[in-house]
């Protein structure tokens, strides 16, 4: 059982003894890994929550590795691919790094050149799943915020002055300084340029101008 938060590399070959030599080769360099004949095996399994990657044949049983790296995108599945193959052509290797794979690896390659691109492979995705977490913690606060608050959010990053807020809600000034104090504090923002990075992020519809 791989401990939380621990990296794990997932191997998907339908060759038996390709998916035991990587799998040798990660375990002396005290990798946990998790193999796999087929992309189906690999989306039946729970899989642990951590850094991972996915080192996957371009030719599989069934659905081919290329295919496959679609459906995980068209799923919502961010999980960097590192591909290997006998067969690699040009054409090939194109498409799949333009649709973001790490890299592409052509057999007999040299073991130092998958552990580089898997070492690479975990930490984007360790990046990735910081900035999520991030992402998630800022959700959060801003779903802290009482509808009026959020209004207020929207129109001080538009650039606003209190009095053009308090004129737009159809409120005092004191009042508006109120709310924007709250919105500071809830949010966690220590200036007004880090609360328009923070509804950047967020991605919030301009407030009204």
């Amino acid at each position: 059982m791989t401990p939380a938060g621990a990296p794990t590399v997932f191997v998907i070959d339908d060759d038996a003894a390709v998916r035991a030599s990587i799998q040798g080769l990660l375990k002396s360099v005290g990798l946990p890994s998790e193999s796999f004949g087929t992309a189906q095996e690999f989306l039946r399994s729970k899989r642990p929550d951590g850094p991972s990657c996915l080192v996957l044949d371009v030719r599989l049983p069934g659905l081919n590795g290329l295919d496959f790296q679609r459906e995980l995108a068209d799923a919502g599945v961010q999980i960097p691919i590192i591909f290997i193959t006998g067969h690699g052509d040009i054409p090939m290797t194109v498409k799949a790094m333009k649709s973001g794979a790490v890299e592409f690896l052509t057999k007999p390659f040299r073991d130092q050149d998958l552990l580089d691109a898997i070492h690479q492979a975990l930490d984007r995705d360790r990046v990735t799943r910081q900035q999520q977490s991030n992402l998630a913690e800022l959700r959060k606060r801003y779903e802290s915020l009482t509808a009026r608050e959020r209004e207020v959010l929207g129109l001080v990053v538009s650039g606003m002055l209190n009095k053009q807020i308090a004129s737009e809600l159809g409120t005092s000034e004191i009042t508006v300084k109120i709310h924007r104090g709250h919105v500071m504090r809830k949010m966690q923002a220590e200036s007004l340029a880090e609360l328009v990075r923070m509804a950047a992020k967020l991605e919030l519809p301009p407030g009204k101008k």
